[in-house]
C-alpha cells in the first residue's frame, strides 16, 4: 500500500472519511435496496485499488501517477451508470431484453479493472480463478469430458456479472457494503479509544508471569485483537511486532516464537464476537442470524486456544523457560481500573444476543466506543479523533470490497453455468459417496483455495464449491459452511503458501517453512475439529444440552490428547508408547459415538493422571 503525504494524503483522507460517513449512515438509518447499495460502495472503493496500491513493486510508492489517478477515475464509471439508471436497469428482464452498447462496454470495463484492482490487491490467485469461472461461461462447451459445459454469448456473461445480482454484484459484495463497512469502522473506533491497547494490556498482567510468558501474552492478546481485526496477517503485524522478540528474549527459538504468533493470530478469525468478513457472509449464505454462527463458533474456538496455550506451557516447561517478572509487566490492579474498555465488546455482544441486527449493534459499539474514550484524557475523542477512526477503520475495506466482487463472478459462473453441480457428481464418483473420503478431498480444496486468498475470498470459494458437495452427504448446512470456513482460515498456516506464518517469521528473522510447520503442529486441533463437528453438531451446540455437553467433553479430551502426544510432554519427557496411547484416546473422544466419547475423555484424564504419577515416583525414588 503506498504511504501518501502532502495533497495526495489530504484528497484521500477526505475520500476514504466519506466512504466510512456513507457506511455509518446506511447503518443508522438504512441501508438502500441492495443492487444500489451495493454499486454505491464498489463505486466508491474501486478507485482505491488503483490510488493506494501501485501497479508494481518499480512503481512510485509515495506519490499517484497520473495513470492510476484516471485508472481511479474510471472505476467508478460502471457504478455511477446503474445509480443514474437505476430503476431502467431493475425494470430489465434478464435474457431477454438486449443488453445496449454501452451497458455492454461499460461492463466489459468494470471487469477488466475489477480484475486489475484484485492483482494489485488481492494477489494473482484470486484474479486468475475468478478469470477462469468467467470465461467458462464463453468457453464452456469446448471443454472434454465432464467439465464440458453451456457457453453463451459475450453479451450474456457481461449481463450476468454487471447487471444482475448474481455476478459482482452477489451476496458477498452486500455483506461488504453493510456488516464488513460497519464493523470495520466499530474497529477503528476501538483502536482510537484505547481498548486495541488494552487487550495487550490485561494479556500481559494476566498471562505474562507463567512459563514462557511473552508468548501466553502472544496467544491471548491476538485472540483479543484477532477477535476484531478479522485479518490474520494484519493481527500478525499488530501484536506480533511486540510479542515475538519477548518470546525470542526469554530463550523460545525463533522459529517456534514466529509460530506461536501466526496460530493465534489465524484463531482470532474464529472468535466470537466479530469473527470477520467470513462469518458475515456464512450467516448471509445460510440465511440465519449472525448470532447464531456466532455461538456454534464459541467451543471450537475455546478449545483452539485451549490447545495452543496448553502447547506452548508444555515447550515452556520442556525448555525451562521462565515467565516475566511482575516488574516487567503492568500491574494487574492498575489494568482492571480500565476494565470499562471492555464495554464495547460487551455492549455489541449483548445486542447481538438481544436480536439486534449486526449493523444497528455496529453502531451502538461506535456509540459505546466513543463514551468510553471520556474518562482519560490522552484517549478522549474529539471530532479529529473520531474522524481518524472512521478513516482507520475503512482504509483497509478495499482489501474485503475487492476480493468479495472477484469472488462473486465465481457465485456468477456457478449460477449460470450449473458447473456447482458437476463438481459435485465428480467429487461423489470420486469418493464413491464415502463421507469421510469426500470431506477429505473438501479439505483439500479448502485448503488450496486459501493458500495466498484472504480469508474472505478464500471462503467464497470453498462454500461455492464444497458445501452442495457435504450438504448432498447429509451434512447439516452450518457444519458445512462452518467446515469450509476452518480451513480457508488454517490455510493461513499450511505451507507452501502460509501468509500469517510467512508475515510472523519476517518479524522473528526465522526461516518461513520451518515456521510454518512448526505452525501447523501447534494448530492441530483445527485441522482435526472440522471433521468432529461435521458428525457431532453437539461440538457447535446445536444439540440439546445432554448432546452438547458430549460435544464439549469431546473436545477437551482431544485437546489435552494430541497436545500432549505432539509436544511429547507432559511432567516429563513422554515415551512413544505412551504418546500412542493418548493419540488413540483422542481419536476416541472425537469418535462420532458417545460410548467412544466417555471412553476417550475418561482414558485421557486417567493416562494423565497416571503418567503424571509415574514421574514423582521416578523423582522419589532418585
Amino acid at each position: 500500500m503506498r504511504k501518501l503525504s502532502g495533497i495526495s494524503y489530504k484528497i484521500m483522507y477526505v475520500y476514504i472519511l466519506i466512504i466510512g460517513l456513507f457506511h455509518l449512515y446506511t447503518s443508522v438509518f438504512g441501508a438502500y435496496e441492495a443492487y444500489l447499495q451495493k454499486n454505491i460502495h464498489l463505486g466508491l472503493v474501486l478507485p482505491l485499488a488503483f490510488i493506494l496500491f501501485p501497479v508494481s513493486k518499480k512503481a512510485p510508492a509515495d506519490r499517484v501517477p497520473f495513470y492510476d489517478w484516471i485508472l481511479g477515475a474510471m472505476a467508478t464509471l460502471p457504478s455511477l451508470y446503474v445509480i443514474l439508471n437505476y430503476e431502467d436497469i431493475t425494470l430489465r428482464i434478464v435474457q431477454v431484453d438486449p443488453v445496449t452498447q454501452a451497458q455492454f462496454i461499460l461492463g466489459a470495463m468494470l471487469f477488466i479493472l475489477l480484475m486489475e484492482g484484485t492483482r494489485r490487491v488481492v494477489g494473482l490467485p484470486l484474479t486468475i480463478i475468478a478469470c477462469l469461472f468467467t470465461s467458462y461461461m464463453y468457453f464452456g462447451d469446448k471443454l472434454p469430458g465432464v467439465m464440458e459445459g453451456l457457453s453463451f454469448p459475450l453479451s450474456e456473461v457481461i449481463e450476468q456479472i454487471y447487471l444482475t445480482d448474481e455476478g459482482i454484484f452477489s451476496m458477498p459484495l452486500g455483506v461488504s457494503s453493510t456488516l464488513v463497512a460497519a464493523f470495520l469502522i466499530f474497529g477503528g473506533f476501538l483502536e482510537k479509544c484505547g481498548t486495541g491497547a488494552y487487550f495487550m494490556e490485561v494479556a500481559q498482567a494476566f498471562t505474562g508471569t507463567a512459563p514462557g510468558g511473552p508468548a501466553n501474552i502472544a496467544v491471548m492478546s491476538s485472540c483479543l485483537f484477532g477477535s476484531i481485526s478479522g485479518s490474520a496477517v494484519a493481527n500478525v503485524y499488530g501484536t506480533g511486532t511486540f510479542t515475538i522478540p519477548l518470546m525470542k528474549k526469554i530463550g523460545y527459538p525463533a522459529h517456534f516464537a514466529g509460530a506461536v504468533e501466526a496460530v493465534a493470530s489465524s484463531g482470532g478469525q474464529i472468535m466470537p464476537p466479530v469473527m470477520g468478513a467470513g462469518a458475515f457472509l456464512m450467516a448471509s449464505f445460510l440465511g440465519i442470524p449472525f448470532v447464531q454462527v456466532m455461538i456454534a463458533a464459541v467451543t471450537p474456538a475455546i478449545l483452539y486456544y485451549a490447545a495452543v496455550f496448553l502447547m506452548i506451557r508444555l515447550e515452556a516447561l520442556k525448555c525451562g523457560l521462565r515467565g516475566l517478572s511482575k516488574d516487567e509487566l503492568p500491574k494487574k490492579s492498575d489494568v482492571l481500573k480500565k476494565l470499562y474498555l471492555f464495554a464495547p465488546i460487551i455492549a455489541l455482544v449483548y445486542f447481538l444476543l438481544a436480536g439486534y441486527t449486526p449493523m444497528r449493534a455496529a453502531v451502538i459499539g461506535v456509540g459505546v466506543a466513543w463514551l468510553s474514550s471520556l474518562p482519560k484524557k490522552e484517549t478522549r475523542m474529539g471530532p479529529k479523533a473520531v474522524a481518524d477512526a472512521i478513516y482507520g477503520g475503512c482504509k483497509s475495506i478495499t482489501l474485503v470490497c475487492v476480493a468479495c466482487a472477484s469472488a462473486g463472478t465465481v457465485l456468477g459462473s456457478v449460477a449460470l453455468t450449473g458447473i456447482g453441480v458437476k463438481l459435485v457428481g465428480f467429487v461423489l464418483a470420486f469418493s464413491h459417496g464415502i463421507p469421510i473420503i469426500a470431506l477429505f478431498l473438501v479439505m483439500i480444496v479448502s485448503l488450496i483455495l486459501g493458500m495466498g486468498l484472504p480469508t474472505t475470498g478464500a471462503y467464497i470459494l470453498a462454500a461455492a464449491l464444497g458445501v452442495p458437495i457435504l450438504t448432498t452427504l447429509g451434512f447439516a448446512p452450518l457444519a458445512a459452511h462452518m467446515f469450509v470456513f476452518y480451513y480457508a482460515i488454517i490455510s493461513n498456516i499450511t505451507p507452501p503458501v502460509a501468509l500469517a506464518a510467512y508475515a510472523a517469521s519476517s518479524i522473528a528473522g526465522s526461516d518461513p517453512n520451518k515456521t510454518g510447520f512448526t505452525a501447523c503442529k501447534l494448530g492441530f486441533l483445527a485441522f482435526v475439529t472440522p471433521f468432529a463437528f461435521c458428525y457431532d453438531p453437539g461440538i457447535l451446540l446445536q444439540l440439546d444440552i445432554i448432546g452438547n455437553i458430549y460435544g464439549i467433553t469431546a473436545c477437551i479430551a482431544a485437546c489435552l490428547g494430541f497436545g500432549f502426544a505432539l509436544m511429547g510432554y507432559l511432567n516429563r519427557p513422554l515415551a512413544m508408547y505412551e504418546r500412542v496411547i493418548f493419540v488413540i484416546l483422542a481419536v476416541a473422544a472425537l469418535a462420532p459415538n458417545q460410548i467412544a466419547t466417555i471412553v476417550g475423555f475418561v482414558g485421557t484424564i486417567a493416562a494423565t493422571v497416571i503418567f503424571s504419577k509415574a514421574k514423582r515416583n521416578k523423582a522419589a525414588a532418585a
